[in-house]
């Protein structure tokens, strides 16, 4: 089986998507990692090179290449990659696959975010926190439709690592 992580930018994917992996012997990737090592660029310099209209492209292509090849994997989207292209109706289409939303509030995501946007293309802009809790606010509600799709949605707010990781095993095992 293939677990697909979603969630907001700084809702834990990547860390948790490595943590979870080790903890079910499966693979883990990273589509972000997997879509600039094929493209030998990094996302920004898609971004900037091509524009977003390429990435998202290209991004819905090498989703549906991990869903169809790989098996036992944990796979960690990009924020946006499930609102593109059908990406969560191929997702939810797959055989042996389940997608987990890892639900993070508003406020947990500004904290994040805010200490790391330098590294974050889309909210390097942002200098002002209210400007970035703003942001965010108008993302979520523009994603939840596709966020609230998956199979499982567990919320990492207050929750330390080791607790979301065992109510994920347990969900998902079940």
């Amino acid at each position: 089986m293939n677990i697909i992580l979603i969630g907001y930018m700084g809702s834990g994917k990547s860390y948790i998507g490595r943590k979870l992996a080790g903890g079910l012997n499966y693979g883990y990737l990273d589509l972000d990692d997997y879509l600039e090592q094929k493209e030998k660029k990094t996302i920004s310099e898609i971004f900037s090179d091509h524009g977003e209209i390429y990435f998202r492209k290209k991004e819905s292509a090498y989703i549906k290449e991990l869903l169809d090849g790989n098996k036992n994997y944990v796979i960690s989207l990009g924020g946006g990659t499930p609102c593109f292209a059908g990406n969560m109706e191929m997702i939810k289409n797959a055989d042996h696959t389940k997608s987990i939303y890892l639900k993070t509030g508003i406020k947990t995501l500004l904290d994040r975010l805010y200490e790391e946007k330098e590294h974050r293309p889309l909210i390097a802009h942002l200098k002002e926190k209210e400007d970035l809790e703003d942001f965010i606010r108008k993302h979520l509600f523009e994603r939840s439709f596709y966020y609230n799709q998956a199979d499982i949605i567990i919320n990492t707010d207050d929750y330390p690592v080791d607790k979301i990781l065992s109510h994920l095993k347990e969900k998902i095992l079940s």
